[in-house]
Formats: structure tokens, sequence, C-alpha cells
């Protein structure tokens, strides 16, 4: 859409490229809205609540009244919103809550208020999910020993002796207690060993317990000549407090590796609701689950035992090595805290923290995100999640999920910057693409996603931001928003009223009254996309094991550290030259079958599989790629050839065999390739130059990629949709494009207007198409049978 009209749109070149545009060159259809109900038309002309944009709705403090909310949710359905997050939060610390008592988390007081949203929401057409708890990641003030949150952190204090030297336990847990965003004020601290380690290590052989001490409270030693390190080994228990936790739903975090602990705190909330108003499902849509911030928790009562049982070592005399110091969010804040390690003990120590890691993840798989959609069936509610974060496989966690859930965040860069610094620069964050992927890959229409995230330029967003924000999300691969986020908030609030989170949507925000331009446009895409599935046929396996092994499992969406550092940027060019891509992991490749040249997992069908700098590959993910060049799939190996297996057990003989199907790939120069990163870092012209050097031939042609112009397509029954977008919000760009026979032969060529429902037949005889896309603008083709 055109920066200085939101409601026209852009001219669209076709045919010999013939100018074309809105006054001439169209047919104008004035089609009927047609009897069926799933005709994509119909449904993109006029789309019904389901497929249109929910918002967070910040229930600040629990500071609600019946009128006012009956306010809000009339003003939100006039706003052409389909649906509510309903989501408890702490009420903003400077805002003015004009002396309205909170009501308590789950009281009958409470209950009373939601039931009777629910009666107003169903009475407007709207839909109603429920966040599970308060705040992030949820918990209660009830919680209580195991139950609680659970990690192991280090402490190191660095020596050179000789020296005599004491030290008390406190000043150990001092030094081991992190920096966390959301600390609990009654954590316990418990010192599990105490080990004085030189400064160059080279074998654990070589570390001094001095853990017998720790019952005296002190720790004495005689540190040589050299220097040493005491290494602290503490475990925290009920370390973390709820992040913006209303009243009832804050104190300690849930230990989300606890199956008891998880099952009783979410039958808890189901059951205290439902005694009083009776069963949830004949009021929500979905349980919501939102961002997984665990801050590092990393423990619960058996996990050494587990670790042992599942990996068939003893985790405990290395845990103290594989641990980073960290901070905020449970990011590594001193990679180089600890001592320095030889290469052989280094390498062994990285295979040790992957294996950690995936121990940390399958326990999460089985304790917490099973516990949580087997709860969400028991009570016929779809279970709808945020499924990364430390804990999560990137895209097995969102495998069982109902509706999965990514987010996109408004930056200052956003419609400005679209460089090469990675995913720092779009709006969509790393975890967009791992998301849609896994739901792709699961057959899953509806991708949810958080958006217009903010909390940088709150109010100083314009219409036009949110827009081209949006549309890059929708190229990310995600099918409905929820707006983050809409704030209770009476209408004699001082201005700007109860603000939390979010882009400031509310009714005292001067583009209010176009808002809902915004939003048509938005439940448009979203009721057409619904309809069909992302076509792909590349698939891209990033160096998740590397990651682990040398770096820790990573807090996606805003991951510490990206590696390689270009990996979005391989997803983004292939798009931005016509092509469609998603991620796969090793366990998707294992599972898969090939046929005819093509890897497939359920639906999902790729000739293609780059390796994004991939070291480490499991011995059967190997033999599985080696199955697939030889049937005549292609793998391109950025930078690197595998040449080993992840995590410790018998790695000697499971590298061996890595290397040896290594081998036998290569043996096929042709469909085996080794490609190195582009010394200007401009993969845009770099994946272009593979296209034509490898007969990579794209759905649709693109003569002249640029950063800002992306694309997304889409498979209906009967159709198939183009989407391009600009987002530059200062400069428009000419391109031509032209769509693959397979979309374009026999069908004829559309033009749907996103922003008035219209659509306009485009005349042409061929299948070139030259558009004029304006700042922040957007172009919808649609080829279909439909003639008149």
């Amino acid at each position: 859409m055109h920066r200085r009209n939101f409601l026209i749109s852009g001219s669209i070149i076709t045919g010999g490229y013939t100018i074309l545009n809105p006054a001439i060159g169209f047919t104008k259809s004035l089609l009927p809205v047609m009897n069926e109900e799933a005709d994509p038309y119909s449904l993109f002309k006029d789309p019904p609540s389901s497929y249109r944009p929910f918002v967070r709705w910040w229930w600040n403090g629990d500071k609600v009244r019946k009128e006012e909310l009956a306010r809000e949710l009339r003003l939100l359905k006039e706003a052409g919103i389909g649906g509510v997050e309903i989501n408890p939060i702490k009420f903003p610390e400077l805002a003015d809550d004009m002396g309205i008592p909170s009501i308590r988390w789950l009281s009958s007081e409470w209950i009373d208020m939601l039931q009777f949203t629910f009666s107003e929401a169903k009475s407007l057409g709207l839909i109603c999910d429920l966040l599970v708890g308060s705040g992030w990641p949820y918990g209660a003030e009830y919680l209580e020993g195991e139950e609680r949150s659970q990690i192991m952190v280090i402490g190191v204090q660095k020596l050179e002796g000789p020296l005599d030297y004491e030290v008390s336990l406190f000043d150990l847990f001092k030094e081991a207690d992190p920096l966390i965003y959301s600390p609990f004020p009654g954590r316990e601290m418990e010192m599990k060993a105490v080990q004085l380690v030189p400064a160059q290590l080279s074998d654990i052989g070589e570390v001094k317990d001095l853990s017998d001490q720790i019952p005296k409270g002190v720790i004495k030693v005689k540190i040589p000549e050299g220097k040493y390190a005491i290494y602290a080994l503490v475990h925290i228990h009920g370390f973390q407090e709820v992040i913006n936790g209303a009243p009832g739903a804050n104190g300690p975090s849930l230990n989300h590796y606890n199956e008891d602990a998880v099952k009783k705190y979410l039958d808890s909330m189901s059951q205290t609701i439902q005694h009083q108003i009776g069963p949830l499902s004949k009021h929500l849509r979905s349980f919501f689950t939102d961002s997984m911030e665990l801050e590092g928790a990393n423990w619960c009562s058996d996990m050494a035992s587990e670790f042992k049982n599942r990996r068939g070592y003893d985790l405990m005399p290395y845990l103290p090595f594989i641990l980073f110091r960290i901070g905020r969010m449970g990011s590594t804040v001193n990679p180089d805290y600890g001592v320095d390690l030889s290469a052989e003990l280094n390498n062994k120590i990285q295979r040790i923290r992957y294996d950690f890691d995936l121990t940390i993840s399958e326990i999460f798989k089985e304790r917490f995100i099973k516990s949580y959609v087997d709860w969400c069936k028991e009570n016929k509610v779809k279970s709808r999640v945020q499924a990364y974060g430390r804990d999560y496989l990137p895209l097995e966690g969102s495998f069982d999920i109902d509706i999965p859930e990514c987010e996109t965040w408004i930056k200052n860069g956003v419609g400005k910057d679209m460089g090469d610094a990675g995913y720092t620069q779009g709006a969509y964050t790393m975890i967009n693409k791992y998301v849609s992927s896994a739901a792709h890959l699961k057959s899953k229409r509806l991708i949810s996603c958080e958006q217009l995230t903010n909390i940088y330029t709150v109010f100083n967003v314009t219409l036009e931001i949110c827009k081209v924000a949006s549309d890059e999300s929708i190229i990310s691969g995600t099918t409905q928003p929820v707006f983050h986020g809409f704030g209770y908030s009476p209408a004699d609030a001082p201005f700007p009223g109860w603000v939390r989170y979010g882009t400031f949507l509310n009714e005292r925000n001067p583009w209010w009254p176009y808002f809902r331009k915004f939003v048509d446009y938005k439940a448009r895409l979203s009721a057409l996309l619904q309809q069909g599935d992302m076509f792909t046929d590349i698939a891209l396996l990033p160096a998740i094991a590397d990651t682990w092994s040398q770096y820790g499992a990573q807090n996606t969406p805003f991951p510490s550290v990206v590696y390689p550092e270009y990996q979005t940027l391989i997803w983004e060019s292939i798009h931005k030259n016509g092509d469609g891509c998603d991620y796969i992991s090793e366990g998707v490749i294992r599972d898969a079958t090939i046929q005819n040249g093509y890897l497939q997992y359920g639906a999902r069908k790729y000739h293609t599989i780059f390796l994004i700098k991939v070291s480490s590959l499991e011995q059967e993910t190997a033999q599985k790629l080696f199955n697939f060049v030889l049937a005549g799939g292609r793998v391109f190996c950025m930078e690197v050839y595998p040449e080993k297996s992840p995590g410790y057990h018998h790695y000697q003989q499971r590298d061996l065999e890595v290397q040896s199907w290594v081998k036998k790939m290569k043996s096929f120069p042709e469909r085996f390739i080794l490609l190195n990163k582009p010394a200007d870092n401009d993969f845009l012209q770099w994946y272009k130059e593979i296209q034509q050097k490898y007969s990579l031939i794209p759905y649709v042609h693109i003569d002249k990629p640029n950063q800002f112009i992306s694309q997304v397509r889409y498979s209906l029954k009967n159709a198939t949709v183009l989407f391009f977008i600009n987002s530059n919000r200062n400069e428009g760009y000419k391109i031509n494009i032209s769509p693959a026979k397979e979309i374009s032969s026999g069908k004829q060529g559309w033009v749907w207007d996103i922003a008035s429902g219209e659509r306009y037949m485009v005349n042409s005889g061929g299948n070139n198409i030259a558009l004029d896309l304006g700042p922040a603008d957007s172009r919808l083709l649609v080829f279909d049978n439909e003639k008149e």
C-alpha cells in the first residue's frame, strides 16, 4: 500500500510491461458474495471473526469492572477486532490507578468478571483466549519446595598463589547469584561443591575438591604458586519470580521440569474456574502460554539421574565447567568467566554441554509441553503457546501445539534498515521462521503471531510502521496477528491511560479512527492465507548442535548468539529471489521419506537442503542425507562439511560413521556441494548467482532482487497466491516478475485489493508482470480459474 494513500492500490504493470493502474487496464470485478462459505474470495472480502486480528487485552492489575469491560469489548468490536486474549498483568508502576482496588486472580469475584466477559464477548461475536496464570513464566504465591523453579549456577573467584586463602560461603553465594531480570526474594541457595581449579585445565583429574569444608561455612585452602580459581557450584531453589504477575498469580515461578507440579498448577486453575462457571470449552478458543522466559532454569530433583539414564554417564563431575555465567533472561554475560581449557578437554566439555541441553529440552517436552497439551484436550480447549526459549527444541517444541505462536517486534529500524546484520534488522524475530516452519511440517494453517510488540517507541508508531512490521510478519510465515496490546484503561483515567506494554492501541491515539482500515487489511490477508499452504521446496538445517555445544542453548526469540551470524540472511535471500524455504531439524530428516529426489515429511517436499555451517550431525542423519543425495536430491554445505557427531558417549566411533557417510556423499559432486559465504556479505546477489549456476528455478523470477522487497507463495485448492511487500518506508521500487508456468498457465491473474476487498482482472496475454511498489507498499496477486 502506498504510504500517502493507504486505501488506494498502487499501479501494476503487466503483459509485455504495458502500464496498468486502477484507472485503466483492469477489469473491475463487481461480483456478489458467493453462497459457498469456504469460497476464498468471499472470506477475503468479508472475513468472519475467527480470521480477524485478536488483541492482547491487558487486565492491568486486575482492576477490572463490568461496565468498563463491556465498553472496551464494544470498542474493539467497532475497530474490527475478532477476539481478545484475556491477559492479567501487574499494574503499571507509573499509572494512576484512581483508587480502584485489584481483584485477586482466581478469586470468586475475578471469576465473576471472567464469566461476564465471556457473555459480553459472545453477544458481540468476539472470541476469547485466556492466559494461563499471569505475567510470564507463570507461577503463584502458593507454590512450595520442588514446585518452584530451580537452577544450577557457578561462582568463580580467580586467584594467584602462593596464597593462604579463606572465603565464606556467603561470599561464594554472592558471587554465584545470577543477575536475572526477576529474582524471587525467597530463593534459597545450597552449596553443592567447592573446587580449586588450575587456570589452565587439561584434565578433570587436576581439580581439587574442597567440598568437605562446606558444613563449616568457610573454605580454607593453600593455593600453590601460579594462577588458580575457586569454583562454587550452587543450587538455587525458587530462584525466579513471575515477571509482572497480577495479585494472586505473582510469587515464585513454576518448576516446568516437575510434571506433578505442572499438572497440579494447571488443574488448580481450570478446576477453580469451572467449579464456579462450568466448562470453559463453552467460552474459550484456547488457553495461552506466553514467553517461556525461564531465566536459565535448568534443574529438578532427578535431573542428574535422568541425564545418566539418557546419556549413559555421570554429569556431575563436569557440570561446573559446562555452565556459563548468566544474567538477564539466562543469557551468557561473560564467556571467559571460568578457567581456560585445553583443546582436548574443551572438545569434551562442549559435547557434554550439548548432552545437558538436549536432556533439559527432552524433559521439558515430556513434562511440560505434553502435560499442557493433554490438559487443554481434557478441557476441550485448544492449546496456544509461544513455544520457544532456552528449553524448547526449536522446531519440535511447536509440533504438538494446536496454535503455535511467534512474535514480531517494532524497533527503530523497521521500514528503514534491512542490511546484513541478521535477525536484528527486520520486524520479525529469529524465532518466526522456526515456528512457521514447524507449523508447515505439521500441516497447520493457523500460525499465530504476537504483533506490534514494542518497548522502544510506544507513542511514536504510525499505522504505516504497523503495516510494514505486519507485512514482514506475513513473509516470515504467520497467518493471524494478536496485536500487542490493548490495555484495560477506564475512559476517565488520566492521559495516556493505563499503558503496560506494546504499541499504543487506545482510542486516545490520534490514528484510532483509521485503525479499522488496518485491521480489515490484516483480516483479509489472514482469511485468504489460512485457506492454503505456504509453498516451500527448499529446506534449511541450522547448526543447532554446534551452537548448543559452543554457546549453550539460546534464549530465543532474542538469542545471545546466532551461529553462524548470517543464518537468517539465508532464508531472507531465498524469498527475496523468488523461492520459498522452511527450517528443518535432524529429527525431521531422520523421520522423512525419500521419493523421486525429494525429502518428504508429511505433506512437505524439498528438493534442496542447505546445511548452514553444520559441523555436527548424528550418524543416522548423515546416512539419510546420503540416501537423499543418492536418489537425486541436492545438499549445499555452507563453509564446512559435517565432520563429527554431537554429544559425548562413544563419540569417536560415531564421528567415524559421520565422516564415512560424508565421504560417500562427496562422490556426487554435482549434488553434494560446498559453498563459501559471500566475502562482501551480499547474500541477496550470492543466492541469485547460486540459482543461475545450479539451475535452481524459482517459482517467480524477480529481475532485480532488492533488500526491501520480499514475497511468499500460498497454494490453495484452485488458486495460487503471490504476496509481495516493500518494507522501505521512504523509497519505492519497480520490479519485473515472471511467475512460473505452473502458477500462471491456464489461469487468470487478478489483483486482490487488500484494503477495499475488491478484485481487478489483469488483462494480460503473457506472464510478465511489472510491479510498481511504492513506499511501505504491498501487492496481492491471485491466479485462479475465475474468468469474469
